[in-house]
């Protein structure tokens, strides 16, 4: 059967997930997780959380999803080493190099390639399989006949709910560049979902719009195609959402899933789907898993939760406001006015006689506080219902059925078995003595076995293999039962316990041959830059444009950079690659895209290429840190100059490149967007370069010989003086 995998940012979130029906729940602690503002566990929280997970029988999968600075690698591998020896079922990591370690230091962990890896091709998901992951979590752009298509060994994993990153996950450099706040260290700032104008050339072609805020992804209606599909683990988004958002949304799709196994018609209780709408929307798209058209992808109107529709203003003074109601209303709900775009909590709400009261049913006529001096017939949508909030966090809990056997004979031991299915356990109690008066009645012996109330289970069956003429203490029998139902607890939630430790493991110091030449590269994306470089007689240029690379192919200092999503390159002596999967099939140099952050990185991804170009996410201390590992002597590549690709996106805010087009923010910064033909994709460009020029003396200390500059728009002129430039800081 499916595995239904449900998010859980809290103790509270992790109950009512439990309790709805997840069969997995995966959270974070307070370290190394790409939700760094969610509240997540503390380590207590986090051995608490997995315990009372696994008496219920539901996994838990930690995230340890950022990238790992060199300073921190130690401390993410002792923080899986507590993860391991504390019972959790699997980590979900995105650093490659911690992957690898983890391996070698901890052999039987279960680790999950997150999506920030950017799982999206087959030849990623190969490299995968010889890194040793158990389970991929799949792009969320891939659709299901693209995943379907991948036949691999390792388990796949998708998004089938919530929220949608507009980028490649893993592959956003937005709030990096902007705010100082990487998505890949789990501090995003949803740049993506701020307000936008679209620019042509120098004109406006919009007003500001939420041009690349996504609707939520749904995929209830649709279910069967994917449950139908290769994708095992079901996974839905949302550690950052409420409990009552964890328990609607699991039963939701719980529902389907047993309908599903039961062979019934997947109808989707509208119920759930209704209070789903209340409690967070932004709008539903099916998603790019299901083939979405592009223009239902984003929502441009808001990147808020809508709510539901509550009624209208029909009239009003400076006290009141009165409202006529299409949905129940009640005390302590939320309302927001969508045209002025303001909220309240209906803390007091009168009838039309000015009577206070606590609710008002569809139909009303209800007078609120004219808070905003609200003068117009404005619409109301209530964003939060008590009824529906409490309905799925007032939670019933489940109980485990059981099976006992208990077995009396005059002059033995009593015995208890206590058995879920899985686990059994079996104890004696006190010598059994012959009744010397009434014997023990037999249903009464059941009944003192059956109170269990006050655990999580219920009883399924009581056998009992007992003389007619035995007595037993009841004291005796009901501490039997305790002893017996408190070990089944015990068992229950200390289950994977049992770890191996690799005692012997050392982080290898692997020393590598480096040349102590300097070397310029640069990256170029039109025959004039091309030009300008090979007139400087750089020593390496990466060609973004296929047809210009064939052009010039056959100067031997000439690259080409891969596509990041999909490359299908193939035939050719230099390349660049800029993910994982070109990178496994064809070799050469990594880019700074394959994240590289920390020295077990370097090392793996050494096997693969022959220069490997640093994240430009890393600051000097960090620089500083890695490159003093290695005693400065590894030959890798940084990056002095760039306008950075911000984001790369497979929807396409426009279709009809005649012209230039930007987003343009509320600083009126332009952001070009550059459309790839051939794939499909959209970039999304840096405003302003980045230029570390000044501070090549400092990376020359730390023993980097190797510089790249990349060039956007710039004219031949300034081409050749950025060069220059380098040159007189290199000395060369």
């Amino acid at each position: 059967m499916k595995e239904l995998l449900i998010p859980v940012g809290s103790m509270d979130a992790l109950r009512v997930a439990v309790h709805a029906g997840a069969d997995a729940v995966y959270l974070g602690g307070k370290r190394f997780g790409a939700r760094a503002f969610a509240q997540n566990f503390s380590d207590e929280e986090m051995i608490e959380a997995i315990k009372y997970a696994h008496l219920y029988g539901v996994k838990v999968n930690v995230t340890v999803n950022t990238l790992i600075y060199e300073s921190e690698f130690k401390d993410a591998l002792d923080y899986l080493r507590f993860l391991y020896e504390n019972g959790v079922d699997a980590v979900i990591i995105q650093d490659i190099g911690l992957i690898c370690e983890a391996h070698k230091y901890l052999p039987d962990l279960e680790i999950h390639a997150s999506t920030q890896v950017h799982n999206s091709n087959k030849d990623e998901i190969k490299f995968l399989e010889e890194l040793g992951v158990k389970r991929v979590v799949m792009a969320r752009e891939m659709s299901l006949e693209e995943i379907n298509a991948i036949d691999t060994p390792l388990e796949k994993e998708a998004f089938i709910h919530g929220s949608l990153c507009i980028s490649y996950s893993g592959e956003c450099l937005f709030s990096s560049v902007l705010f100082g706040r990487s998505g890949n260290r789990g501090e995003c700032a949803q740049v993506c979902r701020l307000p936008y104008r679209l620019m042509k050339n120098d004109k406006y072609l919009t007003e500001n719009r939420y041009l690349i805020s996504t609707k939520d992804l749904n995929t209830a209606n649709y279910f069967k195609d994917i449950l139908d599909s290769s994708i095992y683990s079901l996974k839905i988004e949302g550690r950052m959402k409420s409990p009552e958002y964890v328990g609607c949304v699991t039963r939701l799709y719980r529902d389907l899933l047993d309908k599903y196994y039961s062979h019934e018609d997947l109808v989707v209780n509208e119920e759930y789907l209704n209070d789903l709408k209340v409690i967070f929307n932004r709008k539903y798209t099916k998603g790019f898993i299901l083939n979405e058209n592009n223009a239902d992808i984003v929502n441009t109107d808001t990147s808020n939760h809508l709510g539901v529709s509550l009624g209208r203003v029909i009239k009003w003074n400076r006290k009141y406001i009165y409202v006529e109601l299409s949905r129940e209303l009640h005390q302590g709900d939320g309302i927001r006015f969508n045209e002025i775009n303001k909220g309240m909590i209906a803390n007091f709400i009168y009838d039309e006689r000015e009577n206070l009261i606590s609710g008002a049913s569809k139909g009303s006529i209800i007078l609120l506080d004219n808070k905003f001096d609200i003068d117009s017939h404005l619409t109301l949508n209530t964003t939060v219902d008590v009824k529906v909030k409490s309905k799925y966090t007032e939670i019933d809990t489940k109980k485990i059925p059981i099976t006992m056997q208990f077995v009396a004979h005059v002059g033995d031991k009593c015995k208890l078995v206590v058995s879920d299915s899985i686990n059994s356990i079996q104890l004696f109690g006190v010598n059994v003595e012959a009744a010397r008066t009434s014997p023990m009645d037999k249903d009464e012996i059941v009944n003192k076995l059956s109170k269990v109330g006050g655990f999580p289970f219920k009883i399924k069956n009581i056998n009992l293999d007992v003389d007619n003429n035995v007595f037993i203490n009841i004291k005796d029998l009901n501490e039997l039962r305790r002893e017996c139902i408190d070990k089944l607890i015990e068992i229950r939630e200390n289950v994977n316990k049992d770890r191996v430790i690799n005692t012997n493991y050392k982080d290898e110091k692997i020393i590598y041959n480096k040349s102590n030449e300097n070397s310029i590269a640069v990256l170029v994306r039109n025959e004039e830059q091309l030009s300008v470089a090979l007139e400087k007689k750089v020593d390496r240029i990466y060609v973004t444009d296929k047809s210009l690379y064939l052009k010039y192919k056959n100067n031997d200092n000439i690259y080409f950079r891969t596509s990041r999503v999909n490359d299908d390159t193939n035939d050719i002596k230099n390349v660049l690659n800029t993910e994982l999967g070109s990178l496994y099939r064809l070799r050469g140099i990594g880019d700074y895209y394959l994240n590289v952050t920390n020295h077990a990185t370097i090392d793996y991804l050494s096997q693969y290429s022959k220069l490997l170009t640093l994240s430009i996410e890393l600051d000097d201390s960090n620089l500083k840190e890695l490159m003093e590992h290695y005693n400065s002597k590894v030959n890798v590549e940084e990056v002095v100059y760039l306008k950075p690709e911000l984001m790369i996106m497979k929807y396409q805010p426009v279709l009809d490149f005649d012209d230039k087009y930007y987003l343009a923010d509320r600083y009126d910064k332009k952001y070009e967007i550059i459309e790839d033909k051939d794939k499909n994709l959209t970039h999304i460009m840096g405003s302003d370069p980045i230029n570390r020029l000044d501070k090549v003396s400092f990376y020359k200390g730390l023993g980097i010989n190797n510089y790249r500059i990349e060039f956007l728009d710039e004219k031949a002129d300034e081409c050749g003086r950025i060069i220059d430039d380098l040159r007189r800081e290199l000395n060369v």
